[in-house]
């Protein structure tokens, strides 16, 4: 038996879509990336989600729309994905980490200590699928005397007047915080739709908008979509309906657009994300709760409570009084009985271009213990019982060997 580790969503819906776009002769952005944005925004209850080619485009560029630059700082965890500090420095500017409490998130109890005069964005992640704490987030960046110590240098920080909350949620679309959909609670929320995701484009991501007043959303949305095409005033698909041929480049921006063949696939799986894809994700991740919750060496991930419910994008399954070294062992033993499973994720200052800059990973101990701990095992609609079981034996088996039990 040969399980792969996260295979992407492939139906014959997803098929024909993908042929309707081929069929069509138009296979960059045009009607099908429309379409996707308007379900996002839907399935979310917002007005506008702008399309992009990933994830990290829409980070960088939401970032670059508040004008985040050369000396300002971005408070991120130190637990997650390279990306998200990638593109706060790209821009020039620095990524101050926070380290994680026990559900693999960002410690808002250590938020305050973190924010300067220098301080123009937040970037909370919800590991796994799991939901940052937005209230509290959202309480901090408001106060009187964080928004005091703000120092806008744009009309759209002027605007704004405090520090902007740029949820990193490429885990969770169809999580919920307080009842309400991931999209709701920061003032820009943006979703992955790469291969391994819940809902995937093969590559590509979505830009939510939830501005507060006096922002206009529709506005903000169509400056997005621009900057996100070179700054170029018509596109191809309006050029070749009637628009006339004449454009201008109105900015200097980006080529970070979503091509109609890769928002087909996305189109496909957001229409029976919630009614299957998703209930059958929760169906494995249940069969492992089930099952796991019965050995006292395993410490299983947060799935819901009353205020949070996950997307279930990935398994964390944490090995309790192991090492990393020891991790790794069960990880090798699992791999030979052809399972494919993950690590998520190295926490930041583990790496190379971070320890180069001065991040320490003694800095951040819960990060490290939960990455030194840690198996992602695979989650998926196609998993049914018998291969569920075996990933479980197997997983069982590796530990029994490593901890010599």
């Amino acid at each position: 038996m040969k399980i792969p580790f996260s295979p992407p969503y492939i139906d014959d819906d997803v098929r024909a879509e993908v042929l309707d776009s081929l069929n069509s002769g138009w296979i960059t952005s045009g009607p099908k990336v429309l379409e996707l944005e308007k379900l996002v925004a839907q399935q979310i209850g917002l007005e506008h989600a702008a399309c992009c080619n990933s994830a990290t485009s829409g980070l960088m560029l939401l970032l670059h729309w508040y004008g985040v630059t050369r000396g300002d700082e971005v408070i991120i965890p130190a637990y997650t994905y390279a990306a998200t500090a990638l593109v706060v420095m790209h821009l020039g500017a620095t990524p101050v980490m926070i380290d994680s409490t026990a559900d693999f998130n960002l410690d808002v109890s250590q938020l305050r200590k973190k924010i300067t005069a220098k301080t123009k964005a937040i970037i909370p992640v919800d590991i796994a699928g799991w939901p940052c704490d937005y209230k509290h987030i959202n309480e901090i960046v408001n106060e009187e005397v964080v928004k005091s110590q703000f120092r806008a240098t744009t009309e759209n920080q002027k605007k704004l007047g405090r520090i902007v909350v740029l949820s990193d949620a490429a885990h969770s679309i169809g999580a919920t915080y307080f009842n309400k959909p991931m999209g709701h609670w920061a003032d820009f929320t943006v979703f992955s739709f790469h291969a391994v995701k819940n809902v995937t484009t093969a590559e590509g991501g979505a830009m939510c908008i939830n501005l507060p007043k006096p922002f206009n959303n529709g506005e903000v949305y169509k400056t997005l979509k621009l900057w996100s095409l070179n700054g170029q005033t018509k596109d191809a698909f309006s050029k070749t309906n009637g628009a006339g041929w004449k454009y201008d480049i109105v900015y200097p921006g980006f080529k970070m657009n979503m091509p109609d063949v890769c928002a087909a696939i996305g189109l496909a799986q957001l229409r029976k994300y919630t009614s299957h894809i998703l209930l059958e994700r929760k169906r494995v991740f249940d069969s492992y709760m089930n099952y796991f919750s019965k050995y006292e060496w395993s410490e299983l991930p947060p799935q819901s409570n009353d205020e949070k419910e996950s997307s279930c994008h990935l398994f964390a399954l944490r090995i309790k009084r192991i090492t990393e070294e020891k991790r790794d062992q069960m990880i090798e033993i699992i791999t030979l009985a052809n399972i494919s499973v993950n690590v998520h994720f190295q926490p930041l200052p583990l790496l190379t271009v971070f320890k180069d800059k001065g991040y320490a990973i003694d800095q951040y101990p819960v990060a490290y213990d939960s990455y030194s701990r840690e198996i992602s095992l695979p989650i998926y609609p196609e998993l049914g019982r018998e291969k569920i079981e075996y990933i479980v034996q197997q997983v069982i088996k590796s530990y029994q060997q490593v901890a010599n039990v």
